[in-house]
């Protein structure tokens, strides 16, 4: 049985309860978690709190020394870790191979950048005084992992906030702890001093909302569903915490009639079918213009049938099961809606058949045509292999559609003329626009939503930002002249 790792050690739940964690691709048992609760939490807390000071002493660069060796570490058990993940999460062994690559390169990343933390100087605030801007990490802050890419997005919380000096306690998702877990102990085991970084796993409905209510919890680090960030934001309001949120997108590609179309319904197939379809910033709709429609869906045929389904350790598998068969079931709905009101199923629409398929949670690469505007796969947020493809008439429609969304996650636009790819930039609402690119996440860049896909920046230097307190402070360099006290009536 996995165990919850706090204050550097490796802990059952004072519960004593754990509960399954199912394999998506056969549907088997392949290990059990600890089910914690409001006590496991305190654990942490207490434990992170009293690690705090020490960790905040520890010089900057000193810090990034240790995340930095963590990083090595992990690459070092990039093969264990890659078939945990693709274990309890379903995705193909190359892609929880990428992933768990991402997840050091992050750490590297914002390691490098501990050098680099400085606060500011301004000069003659007034006669005899200047203004120092010191910088300070927040206290104990909390991560709260979904299960769609449990180690990457777990890269993007813990490093800028252990680089910056925080403590953190982390819950994974009930679903995908396994390898948050043995990420966690290697990084422990790498040289975090103890109670720098714990992990609790459990329910959100214990374990997560005694996180989010937690009096000495200051910051809250969430990415998951937009309807449960708002009850984050809500519950983190009582005690004033900050948070960071990122939520849901509906990702708009846009192609034009210039466009080099191959180059797009590649962007297009892997922006939407990598994971399984599963990912926040994922390609979720596509507007293309009508004089090139024909030639752009046709190509996305040709593609749909070379996308193998099947368990992610077998070789040549692309789309992994869903993670779990309610997911499965919620696309399953969002397709049928669409083709009740009309849409064209062009290709796949159903789950696949055959020795193994039955067991796991299953489902063909879709692609719709015909698409009412009011269909669900327009107007929510699609987490699965199913990708409408709209046509409009020119730019100006392709915006508008584009935008017509609560949700303003990532957006692409594929084009060989200037002006339309920066008027595409400026207009489309939403917190990342590739141009002729595909989507690729970089820790150089902030990412961040707009409208209901969040509220804050990970990635980019940015991210620390989000991690550390800035303080004012006032130094009068002539603290005895008299003009001064008599001012103050001393």
């Amino acid at each position: 049985m996995a165990q919850m790792l706090i204050n550097g050690e490796s802990v059952d739940s004072q519960t004593k309860n754990a509960y399954h964690v199912y394999n998506p691709a056969t549907g088997e048992i392949m290990d059990t978690a600890p089910k914690g609760d409001a006590r496991d939490v305190d654990a942490a807390v207490d434990a992170a709190e009293r690690a705090f000071p020490k960790w905040w002493a520890t010089p900057a660069a000193k810090r990034g020394e240790i995340v930095a060796q963590g990083a090595r570490k992990i690459l070092e058990h990039e093969e264990e870790l890659s078939r945990l993940l693709t274990s309890e999460q379903g995705k193909p062994l190359r892609e929880a191979k990428l992933e768990v690559r991402r997840f050091a390169h992050t750490l590297e990343h914002y390691a490098g950048l501990s050098k680099n933390l400085r606060g500011g100087y301004v000069p003659n605030l007034d006669e005899n005084k200047f203004g120092i801007i010191l910088k300070r990490p927040i206290g104990v802050v909390a991560s709260i992992v979904p299960w769609n890419f449990p180690l990457s997005l777990l890269g993007n919380k813990i490093a800028p906030a252990l680089v910056a000096g925080n403590t953190v306690v982390v819950k994974p998702a009930s679903t995908t702890p396994l390898t948050d877990i043995r990420a966690i102990q290697i990084l422990n085991e790498a040289g975090l001093p103890p109670g720098v970084l714990n992990i609790v796993t459990g329910p959100g409905a214990t374990v997560g909302e005694a996180i989010l209510a937690h009096p000495k919890i200051r910051k809250i680090g969430f990415t998951g569903a937009t309807e449960t960030g708002r009850h984050v934001m809500k519950t983190a309001a009582e005690t004033i915490k900050r948070v960071t949120l990122e939520l849901g997108g509906s990702d708009p590609l846009i192609v034009c009639n210039d466009a080099n179309l191959e180059q797009a319904a590649s962007a297009a197939s892997v922006g939407r079918f990598f994971n399984c379809g599963q990912a926040c910033l994922a390609v979720k709709r596509v507007f293309v213009f009508d004089s090139v429609a024909d030639k752009f869906i046709a190509l996305m045929i040709a593609k749909a049938p070379k996308l193998r389904v099947g368990n992610g350790m077998e070789k040549g598998v692309l789309v992994g099961p869903m993670h779990t068969a309610s997911q499965r079931e919620e696309v399953e709905m969002q397709i049928e809606d669409a083709r009740a009101r009309g849409a064209k199923i062009l290709y796949g629409g159903m789950r696949p058949t055959g020795d193994g398929f039955d067991k796991g949670n299953y489902l063909m690469p879709t692609l719709l045509t015909d698409v009412d505007p009011e269909a669900k796969i327009l107007r929510e947020e699609v987490f699965g292999p199913a990708l409408p493809i709209v046509r409009v008439k020119n730019i100006d429609e392709a915006i508008a559609r584009a935008n017509d969304s609560i949700y303003g996650l990532g957006s692409s636009i594929w084009t060989s003329d200037l002006n339309m790819a920066m008027r595409a930039a400026e207009q489309l609402e939403a917190g990342y626009t590739w141009i002729n690119s595909a989507q690729v996440i970089y820790d150089e860049l902030p990412f961040g939503g707009f409208k209901q896909s969040g509220v804050g920046k990970e990635h980019g230097i940015e991210a620390l930002d989000h991690y550390m307190e800035s303080k004012a402070v006032v130094v009068g360099t002539n603290i005895a002249a008299k003009e001064e006290t008599d001012y103050r009536g001393e």
